[in-house]
């Protein structure tokens, strides 16, 4: 097989706690891209690598269904050789099954992550996400039974968010730092929050004060200067950013918006790892077409292009749309517009 579709090995310089020191050692802290439900697959994370990220995160996966069905292993957790560093994340409120989808993944991923941070309605249901920041120990726990099962060395994190009283959340972390967790990241709003409330960054350094281990901060990040910002806030070991890496991919790398190259890429990423559903691949072009295409644009491009066929159609009647083996494939800064 070739180097993108053999079965990926472990390596132990892909370890999250190795990457930290590599990070620190280059005199920043670890990028990191986050968990995304249906948006964070396979070739957007081929994406991201190629523009400064450390550490790639697949959505959230459920445990139960991923141990269970080997439809929904398949259909939901996709990767290659190149897809490294990686952490799976899953979504569980079972030890058994926690530990049991971890030993399963472990071959094809450099740690796994517990969500504990999902504030949407049905997961609180599911007794999944935010329902376990109010039951330490059953997440102290979880964490111990993957230790326990795939061994002292391989990683396992939690992703939080905040409680309304911050005496919670740090009780909540000395309690999950006894289960031997290699790192936390904390999404500085309460469940209740949503995305237009700045995130709290007192919260996070108070976190991070009291941590023994590395401390991730979510939320936020669009640009380097919020890393700049959030860092020197918090003292954190390493920044997420979902919503920014949506828009820009290459928000790590320095630019101030997504470059043309970055869309050449995602399209054949997504034509050689995916393809992703439809409505998916169109989402993201639109997300990363926000500041090269008007609004009226984006959605002639919507009502216009029904399938991968179209959507390529489209586009190269208006502007020039490089493929991979061409001269200056993913390389470019501004599109191009193609004179009428």
């Amino acid at each position: 097989m070739d180097e993108e579709s053999e079965i990926p090995a472990r390596e132990e310089a892909h370890h999250p706690l190795k990457l930290f020191d590599l990070a620190k050692s280059a005199g920043r802290v670890l990028y990191v891209q986050a968990p995304m439900v249906r948006y964070s697959k396979l070739p957007f994370r081929s994406l991201v690598r190629d523009y400064g990220v450390d550490l790639c995160y697949t959505p959230m996966i459920l445990a139960k269904e991923f141990v269970r069905n080997q439809t929904a292993r398949l259909s939901d957790f996709t990767t290659n050789a190149l897809d490294r560093p990686l952490v799976v994340q899953f979504g569980a409120h079972s030890s058994t099954d926690f530990a049991r989808a971890a030993e399963m993944a472990k071959p094809y991923t450099d740690g796994i992550n517990l969500n504990c941070g999902c504030p949407q309605t049905w997961a609180i249901q599911e007794g999944i996400g935010c329902k376990l920041i109010q039951q330490p120990q059953l997440v102290k726990e979880m964490v111990r039974a993957v230790k326990d099962r795939c061994g002292e060395d391989f990683c396992v994190s939690i992703k939080i968010r905040i409680h309304h009283d911050l005496r919670e959340t740090v009780d909540f972390v000395k309690t999950v730092e006894d289960s031997g967790v290699d790192y936390i990241t904390v999404h500085g709003r309460r469940r209740s929050q949503r995305s237009s409330e700045p995130v709290n960054l007192e919260a996070i350094a108070l976190i991070k004060s009291v941590a023994r281990v590395p401390i991730v901060a979510n939320g936020d990040v669009f640009n380097l200067e919020d890393v700049e910002k959030i860092v020197g806030a918090t003292g954190v070991d390493g920044v997420m950013a979902a919503r920014g890496l949506m828009e820009n991919p290459a928000l790590f790398a320095g630019f101030k918006k997504t470059p043309w190259g970055a869309v050449e890429r995602f399209l054949h990423y997504n034509a050689n790892y995916g393809p992703l559903p439809y409505q998916l691949t169109l989402h993201h072009v639109g997300e990363m077409l926000r500041d090269m295409m008007t609004k009226k644009e984006r959605a002639e491009m919507t009502r216009n292009s029904g399938s991968m066929v179209q959507l390529l159609d489209w586009l190269d009647e208006r502007v020039i749309v490089r493929r991979y083996g061409e001269a200056g494939f993913g390389e470019g800064v501004e599109m191009e517009r193609i004179s009428s």
